[in-house]
């Protein structure tokens, strides 16, 4: 009788830990998802990841936001106008709009948040976002008490004006820096607002339990399209094998498919019809050091560029999941005909080094800077494999992430591998941050690419409201800028999740802060 007693007590156990293992507990009503890292803040004011913004956007509103189709469409702002050429814009809200503790939002709240971002004492990353407001340099400085292009017109209107006309304005306003925050919550809470945020958004934060958890719940006060689904839980899991068991075990709803499984998502007969993608508006490349030998010749990184085949890089080892670069500008974004690349000839690439008596520089060793991604690795070995029978020394230096950063911020790579996500869905980003000569290093152009043609066309862009003339600055600037080659253009990454089956009305979109959560239903 008692070894009966053992047995059944075996059996039960064992069928007790197999259930256990394989259904996590959920807060009812809640949609599962998975990020990798734990966000840094949630404070919109100092996000600068794609984790962190995410996540923001379902918490806050600004004036305006982008729609699925990337274009600009009311949030908080009802309305507006653009006026005097474009440099100066009048903003009308609605009067419906509350932050999640109550109060009602008013113009007076987007002037302190937007004061707060360029406070000299706040040090937010996101001062970019509004330094072209009129007397946002002084303010940024400590030089004034208020930044004189903002003007609270009344309890619902806020009037902006612009230092000069800059085309992309509207664009920049639907970033996390243009969210709107209660100064009072700012105040009381200090510097844990960053994890105790309040706002208008469609969810508010329940818990964050840190490199565990987050949980939102459903903010039933939301003045917009109220979310179908209870909350958001997001569950933080570092490790990809381990995120893809737990979904395949139900634990998560949605999965951003990571590269080691897309073919085989892809081949399933469960998986692959559950499997979305959208066209990323990003740029991967391999970037050169302008500034310095053997790349400050443009003649040594066009042979290098040559040495590649980035179609067979992207079709055999990347799987096909993006679209062979022409240039920075992402396909979405160009709305002219793209420059034309030299195909892959690697003879070509050796023989043009050395005719141009550049023996010396290739026999000199490149040091390659990666960071310690696997898939990073993978390509750089592929990338030293080319430019080894092109003639080249590569020596490939691998770094941890923020080491890495700061090594090619300061200039110390000689080649480096890095892409470019849209803060905002227009070529300027791809353009100015990236090549203009006073964005030399953090600011975006890490290559140290300078011409003084190109400046002056992407300037010449910002300022124009015509579409064809802006089209047509940007349009040479991108071709002067290939025809130098400052970086090697490999693709465009294409994104790729899988959901659940019984997971509905879920949408992949181009820029994170697209999606406020409110379409997701069971």
């Amino acid at each position: 009788m008692f070894l009966r007693f053992v047995a059944y007590s075996a059996v039960f156990l064992f069928f007790t830990l197999l259930l256990s293992c394989s259904t996590e507990s959920r807060p009812a009503g809640h949609v599962v998802y998975r990020l990798n890292a734990d966000p840094t803040t949630l404070d919109p004011a100092y996000i600068v990841d794609v984790t962190g913004g995410s996540i923001s956007a379902k918490l806050f509103n600004g004036l305006v936001r982008l729609d699925p189709e990337l274009r600009v469409i009311p949030d908080i702002a009802q309305s507006w106008e653009v006026l005097d050429s474009g440099r100066t814009y009048v903003f009308h809200l609605r009067r419906d709009v509350s932050f999640s503790n109550g109060r009602a939002v008013t113009a007076e709240d987007f002037r302190y948040t937007f004061e707060r971002v360029l406070s000299p004492m706040g040090r937010s990353p996101n001062t970019w976002v509004f330094d072209k407001v009129l007397g946002a340099k002084e303010y940024l400085t400590g030089n004034a008490g208020r930044i004189k292009g903002i003007e609270v017109r009344d309890s619902h209107t806020l009037g902006i004006r612009l230092e000069q006309p800059f085309a992309p304005f509207l664009q920049l306003l639907t970033m996390n820096a243009g969210y709107v925050v209660p100064q009072e919550e700012v105040e009381r809470r200090g510097a844990d607002f960053a994890v105790h945020p309040v706002g208008t958004g469609p969810f508010v934060l329940q818990d964050w339990k840190h490199n565990t958890e987050l949980i939102l719940l459903r903010n039933p006060s939301y003045f917009d399209d109220k979310a179908h689904v209870d909350g958001i839980r997001y569950r933080i899991i570092p490790e990809d094998l381990t995120a893809v068991t737990e979904f395949e075990l139900g634990n998560i709803d949605l999965l951003a498919v990571p590269a080691s499984e897309y073919s085989r998502f892809r081949s399933s007969k469960k998986w692959k019809e559950l499997l979305s993608s959208a066209r990323g508006i990003n740029t991967y490349y391999v970037g050169f050091n302008c500034s310095r030998p053997p790349f400050n010749d443009p003649e040594m990184r066009k042979a290098v560029a040559g040495s590649l085949d980035r179609e067979k890089i992207l079709r055999t080892f990347y799987e096909g999941r993006g679209r062979l670069a022409s240039g920075p500008v992402p396909d979405i974004l160009r709305h002219w005909p793209a420059p034309v690349l030299p195909a892959y000839v690697p003879v070509t690439a050796r023989v043009l080094t050395f005719a141009r008596g550049c023996r010396k520089s290739v026999n000199t060793v490149i040091n390659f800077y990666i960071n310690a991604d696997q898939e990073v690795v993978d390509i750089a070995e592929i990338i030293q494999s080319y430019l080894k029978a092109a003639g080249f020394q590569v020596v490939i230096r691998q770094l941890e992430w923020s080491a890495y950063k700061a090594a090619i911020n300061n200039g110390e790579a000689d080649m480096f591998w890095l892409s470019w996500w849209a803060d905002y869905p227009d070529p300027e980003n791809f353009l100015f941050p990236l090549f203009h000569s006073s964005n030399h290093g953090a600011s975006g152009n890490r290559s140290r690419y300078t011409n003084k043609e190109v400046d002056r066309l992407i300037e010449a862009g910002q300022r124009s409201f015509d579409e064809r003339e802006r089209d047509k600055a940007y349009m040479k600037a991108e071709h002067i800028i290939t025809a130098e080659s400052p970086w090697v253009f490999m693709w465009h990454k294409t994104d790729f999740t899988l959901r659940q089956p019984y997971l509905h009305n879920y949408r992949i979109y181009p820029i994170y802060s697209i999606d406020k959560g409110t379409e997701v239903s069971f």
